[in-house]
């Protein structure tokens, strides 16, 4: 642009060379061609520079360190705000740039404007559902996930009640739905709504069990399901139904040690036992007064960067703590093996959650940590004949899982029994 405020057809000519030549062109160029472009023809143009930042904020020669990058996801949205509301591709261009933007500003540990943005987000997702019909509002579950991140759960929960009822009559749908159902279960519980989250968590298990029996899902999935809601039941106080559930859940394991899977299944098993895994062991994760907790009821791949962060690099003082306290237990059991057990439990949680995440082969880097937590665990309840014997039966059961997610069901069968012969409830 010259002095006179308009744009100098010499560059205006370079900017669609550059866009009309055969091949060659780097996302840079055609960034600034696009920015040089839209000041002539914004409605052609604007859409089309939102998107080409958005792609060279990610672009692999810039990685996550490039100096720019956050500068780069903000002029996208600027790029996109600027677009005529009257357009009908605003609205899908301005979402895509938010998007884009909330994460480089949650990565930078900026979470309050992140989520600024992802109630906007919100808010698009709303107008479009209302001009479409559509009942599902895009943006509802990374709204809530934020909601969750900043510990306002009983609005997480309100605005998963509203996602799960817009979903619950679509029917599974591939197993998309049992994310949304297990998000729902952890925000609920959160909240403090007892009797929904069971409901909630009733509703899950009822539906992986008719997936399993019509083989449109793994009755692996049911099995963690049962598990999970056995695990809420008892912290809830309901034991007796807590047993007769994981009654069902050993017949269920039974058959999987003696059969295996009905089917070959591709996806999502285990993710989804590292999801209740992580759920499971939420209760003796206790982040600092000062940190936000970590997710619950979902897979890392949605969190936030800084929530991802936090999880995973957490790994490495958790270690350290863990050697502290082993030999601190050694000395003086009474005061330091029962949080020894604890925080070993969270160590290893946190671990299979991080490889699960990032290889198929995740039971190789976790399989000591079952092992050794069993192992401190049976020292606790010789310690402690009362409470340690059911901290050892809930070690178990973890195992159990892992060894199920490992497609070792019968190592898995045997651990759930010693667990339940240990909880008083073998028949």
């Amino acid at each position: 642009m010259n002095r006179s405020g308009k744009v100098d057809q010499d560059a205006i000519v370079r900017a669609r060379d550059v866009l009309l030549a055969s091949g060659g062109r780097t996302l840079r160029e055609e960034v600034d061609a696009y920015r040089v472009l839209a000041q002539v023809s914004p409605a052609a143009y604007l859409p089309l520079l939102a998107r080409a930042l958005q792609r060279l904020s990610y672009d692999s020669g810039a990685g996550d360190k490039h100096a720019a990058r956050l500068a780069l996801c903000q002029e996208a949205v600027a790029a996109a705000r600027s677009i005529d509301p009257a357009e009908t591709v605003r609205a899908d261009v301005l979402y895509g740039a938010l998007d884009t933007c909330q994460r480089e500003l949650y990565s930078l540990g900026r979470r309050a404007e992140g989520l600024a943005m992802r109630a906007e987000m919100l808010a698009i997702g709303r107008a479009q559902a209302e001009l479409s019909g559509d009942p599902v509002v895009k943006g509802l579950r990374e709204w809530a996930a934020g909601l969750s991140e900043e510990g306002r759960y009983a609005e997480a929960a309100d605005a998963m009640t509203e996602l799960v009822s817009a979903l619950l009559p679509e029917g599974p749908g591939g197993g998309a739905l049992a994310w949304s159902l297990l998000e729902w279960i952890a925000a609920l519980h959160n909240a403090g709504r007892s009797g929904e989250a069971l409901a909630a968590f009733k509703t899950l298990v009822r539906m992986e069990a008719a997936e399993a029996a019509n083989d449109r899902g793994p009755m692996a999935c049911h099995l963690y399901s049962l598990i999970g809601y056995a695990l809420m039941l008892d912290t809830y106080g309901r034991g007796e139904e807590a047993a007769t559930v994981r009654q069902e859940a050993l017949a269920l394991l039974t058959e999987l040690a003696d059969t295996g899977e009905r089917k070959s299944w591709s996806g999502y098993q285990a993710p989804f036992w590292a999801v209740l895994l992580s759920f499971s062991g939420a209760e003796s994760d206790r982040p600092a007064s000062d940190e936000p907790p970590l997710p619950s009821g979902t897979a890392p791949i949605p969190w936030s960067p800084e929530a991802k962060l936090r999880c995973f690099d957490s790994r490495h003082a958790l270690r350290e703590a863990v050697h502290t306290l082993a030999v601190q237990a050694t000395e003086n059991p009474d005061q330091h093996l029962a949080e020894l057990v604890r925080l070993h439990r969270v160590f290893t949680v946190h671990s299979a959650v991080y490889w699960e995440n990032r290889t198929h082969l995740f039971a190789d880097r976790v399989r000591s940590l079952f092992d050794d937590g069993v192992g401190l665990a049976r020292r606790l309840a010789h310690h402690d004949p009362v409470d340690g014997t059911r901290t050892l039966a809930r070690i178990l059961i973890d195992r159990s899982t892992f060894h199920t997610a490992a497609h070792e069901f019968r190592h898995a069968l045997d651990d759930f029994r010693q667990a339940l012969s240990y909880l008083g409830e073998t028949r």
